[in-house]
């Protein structure tokens, strides 16, 4: 008997990689889960590229907000509501615990479960589920996942976790170049231009190219002067999140700010570098199949030598081999 399952995620970049694993233990330990994910339409990509995932159901509260009484922006909330109300779910299970999520969850039919009042971010978002569970809040993003995940459906995950992003990786090569995240919605995230000179010298003297990654003009502008004069160097275009998953999953290393791209970059399987400098690697860290590293702390942004003694056994951990899949444990590092 088929399982019908909601999930309520809708963003950001980060904290939907992180959410992956859950949809793998899901998926491996309840019998025929039929499963829906509720997500911010700028990431619609990212439910779509997990396989035990049937449908994406978008919203837009990011565009809405600004135009919240067009009727457009009106338009999109009733069809989404008659989308919802139209389903009847075995499980509504709000991922997220904040009072938007709850907006959604409120639509939908099924029993609807979610974090208590001491494990929610919101604490009010818990007055709104039928079924309630607590989950520790000082844990890593994707162990809270898993195990909120597990208590809902009652069973004991178990292993590393399991991104389901082989699609990107299994039978791709290994291609000889760096990809590069300098660039962060706040400057305060920021790292020095010499310690990111001292880290693209090392690469560079590893025989790797160097590709930057850049969001908007802003972030492009800087990725061109982090590079000028280098040869071996460039800002790549702006893609979509489908194209950039390509280009990370054949990277031999990445090196990134504390951002949603270098945790994807983590759970594609790729030896990862992530520097914080304005939050904690606590709650976030790094999480993948190969060598991960997880510098800094708010306020206390990791060395130029601290980097670059992570990019070393980086590199050692991923001299070159074809990447067959994400079953194996990786390391992890973090200061």
């Amino acid at each position: 008997m088929t399982t019908k399952i909601l999930i309520v995620r809708s963003s950001s970049l980060g904290d939907l990689v992180h959410m992956l694993p859950a949809i793998s233990d899901i998926a491996r330990h309840v019998p025929h889960a039929r499963i829906d994910w509720v997500v911010e339409e700028n990431f619609a990509e990212i439910p779509a590229w997990h396989p035990a995932v049937n449908e994406v159901i978008t919203v837009a509260h990011r565009r809405w907000r600004k135009h919240w009484w067009s009727r457009q922006s009106r338009n999109e909330r009733a069809a989404l509501r008659e989308t919802l109300r139209s389903r009847q779910y075995d499980v509504v299970l709000d991922m997220q615990a904040l009072m938007k999520s709850v907006w959604v969850v409120r639509q939908t039919r099924g029993l609807r479960h979610g974090l208590d009042r001491k494990s929610a971010r919101e604490p009010l978002a818990s007055f709104f589920y039928d079924v309630k569970h607590t989950v520790k809040f000082w844990q890593p993003a994707v162990t809270r996942q898993r195990e909120l995940a597990a208590a809902t459906f009652g069973y004991q995950y178990e292993g590393p976790p399991d991104f389901g992003l082989q699609a990107f990786t299994d039978g791709q090569p290994i291609e000889p170049y760096a990809i590069i995240m300098p660039s962060a919605s706040r400057p305060d995230k920021l790292w020095p231009a010499e310690d990111w000179h001292a880290v693209f010298d090392r690469l560079q003297e590893h025989g790797l190219d160097l590709k930057l990654l850049a969001g908007n003009e802003a972030e492009a502008a800087r990725g061109q002067a982090l590079i000028a004069g280098r040869h071996g160097a460039e800002v790549l275009p702006r893609m979509n999140l489908t194209d950039i998953a390509r280009v990370v999953a054949r990277a031999r290393i990445m090196v990134g700010l504390d951002s949603g791209l270098t945790h994807l970059s983590a759970g594609l399987g790729r030896p990862t570098i992530g520097i914080y400098k304005a939050s904690t690697p606590v709650r976030t860290p790094l999480q993948g199949a190969a060598y991960t590293a997880s510098l800094g702390e708010r306020g206390n942004a990791p060395s130029a030598q601290t980097v670059l003694s992570a990019v070393e056994q980086a590199l050692d951990y991923s001299k070159p081999a074809p990447l067959t899949g994400q079953s194996s444990a990786g390391q992890g590092l973090s200061t």
